[in-house]
């Protein structure tokens, strides 16, 4: 498997993978999904029989790393985000607080938590950690 870069042609699989995860306002997706493969933001990845997963990146700004639940535990997150880091020097992410999972998988990925938020920001109002890579350092004095 290969990351690549999504087409307009490819919306219909991103879509698919992102609403195994969550419903959304489906027109709302199409637009923001059809914009930003447009502005070249959406990396790819297929496997035998579907596009596997995505990635949404705006320059360090990591929006969304979603992955068939047929494809999980497959390596295709980790390619996806490999594939991320080589391309920029520094990542952020907002994740959910009761997003266990996902926590562990970006600490698991050098990724640190930087501050949290009360949800006031998103729009499920959940309470949320920003993740950066690399982690910051500390200076002593």
């Amino acid at each position: 498997m290969t990351p690549f870069d999504a087409r307009l042609k490819h919306v219909p699989g991103l879509l698919a993978v992102l609403w195994q995860h969550r419903s959304g306002h489906w027109w709302d997706d199409l637009k923001i999904m059809v914009r930003m493969t447009r502005r070249g933001c959406v990396r790819a990845v297929r496997d035998d029989t579907r596009l596997a997963g995505f990635i949404l990146c705006t320059g360090p700004e990591l929006h969304a790393l979603y992955v068939h639940p047929k494809a999980q535990g497959k390596g295709v997150g980790r390619l996806l985000l490999l594939d991320a880091k080589r391309e920029r020097d520094r990542l952020n992410l907002w994740v959910a607080e009761e997003n266990a999972g996902g926590r562990r998988f970006y600490c698991r990925h050098g990724f640190a938590e930087k501050t949290r938020a009360d949800g006031a920001r998103n729009d499920e109002g959940r309470p949320e950690i920003l993740m950066v890579w690399p982690p910051e350092r500390r200076v002593e004095s």
